[in-house]
């Protein structure tokens, strides 16, 4: 049982550890400390029910749906190229412009919205969970899943809530106006980057 929980934590930490939208918005919100622990959870909790719903029969569900990937992709890489733009155009901005737009208050509301988009407008997360972690987690004996599923859990919970707490921690660094236009471009870039491939995959669809 243990080997299949530590099977899931390390295919899980595979999925989760490269970078991707929600990383580089968990990032951000940790050197702003904005609402970073909130941004954590729910991350993990987008994981969680997106792992469980690919272990337990979800993946077949979706890859017998073209449609719903298309309109899931296409507005995905809309939204990504909109939050890209708005990251670069902070990065571009003169250093007192920066130092007043990172430091703003958002709503609580606004962090859930933009997690929201970019944890489910990205397939990439459903073919992480799903297709990956769920064709792995289905092969298993229906008594092993629930190991499975935990392990990659487990990593979820621990990935997004190290990264929030490390960045919040070096917030001192990461809050300066130099650092802020590094992180808004390492932002933008990610974001754009993962519009591309996303685009490039929904021409394949077509």
């Amino acid at each position: 049982m243990f080997t299949i929980y530590f099977q899931g934590a390390l295919l899980g930490a595979a999925m989760i550890l490269p970078l991707g939208p929600q990383n580089a918005f968990v990032l951000q919100q940790g050197s702003r400390k904005q609402f970073h622990m909130m941004s954590a959870l729910l991350c993990a909790l987008s994981d969680t029910l997106l792992i469980i719903a690919g272990v337990f029969g979800g993946s077949a569900l979706l890859s017998q749906s073209e449609i719903l990937m298309q309109l899931i992709t296409w507005a995905g890489v809309a939204f990504l190229l909109w939050y890209g733009y708005g990251a670069f155009r902070t990065a571009m901005s003169p250093d007192n412009v920066i130092f007043q737009v990172e430091n703003r208050i958002i709503t609580r509301w606004k962090v859930v919205i933009t997690l929201f988009a970019v944890t489910w407008l990205n397939p990439h997360v459903y073919l992480d969970t799903f297709v990956v972690l769920g064709s792995v987690g289905s092969q298993l004996e229906s008594q092993l899943r629930p190991w499975f599923t935990a392990g990659a859990l487990t990593a979820s919970f621990v990935w997004f809530f190290v990264l929030a707490m490390l960045a919040a921690w070096f917030s001192p660094i990461l809050n300066k106006p130099r650092s802020q236009r590094i992180i808004n471009l390492f932002v933008g870039s990610v974001m754009w980057f993962i519009a591309f491939q996303l685009a490039k995959q929904g021409v394949g669809y077509l």
